[in-house]
């Protein structure tokens, strides 16, 4: 029940800033940060930092890590998955901004990065810090867990 409502105020933070006047463009307001605040973007941008390396280096257990997942068959199919489209491309960090904007342990990180040929990757994660250790929601075919069924996604019949 607890999950449900972090799920549902998350929903609701989401909403309500994709109504904000906010240029997208615009760079955040930063207004001294206090030292946790400072800590806390600093360990979400290690893990974006962590995401890069094991994409260039085209390491699975590197991916399964900065995800935050358990090293399970699934886990490898998925990060084999993703290092096949974007792995191996010399990617150099250009920009990488992250904002605490649902609380101290979860927020958003923005990734702007080029690859040796010039290509853009432009990515937005969802940063969770679980245990103190910050990981990117990069992972999205984990089976539910034992006895617990998944929201269906489906039209309902009539």
């Amino acid at each position: 029940m607890q999950r449900r409502r972090l799920l549902a105020v998350a929903a609701a933070l989401v909403v309500a800033s994709g109504c904000s006047p906010q240029d997208d463009e615009a760079p955040p307001s930063v207004s001294a940060p206090s030292s946790s605040a400072s800590e806390s973007s600093d360990g979400a941008r290690e893990a974006v930092e962590a995401y890069v390396r094991a994409l260039n280096s085209r390491s699975a257990t590197e991916l399964i890590s900065a995800g935050g997942v358990e090293d399970q068959e699934w886990s490898r199919q998925e990060a084999e998955r993703i290092l096949a489209d974007r792995g191996g491309r010399g990617w150099k960090i250009k920009d990488v901004r992250i904002q605490h904007d649902m609380g101290p342990d979860v927020g958003s990180a923005r990734l702007l990065a080029e690859d040796r040929a010039g290509e853009s990757l432009r990515d937005t994660f969802t940063v969770t810090r679980e245990k103190g250790a910050w990981h990117l929601t990069v992972f999205t075919g984990q089976p539910a867990e034992p006895g617990k069924e998944s929201a269906a996604t489906d039209e309902p019949r009539s």
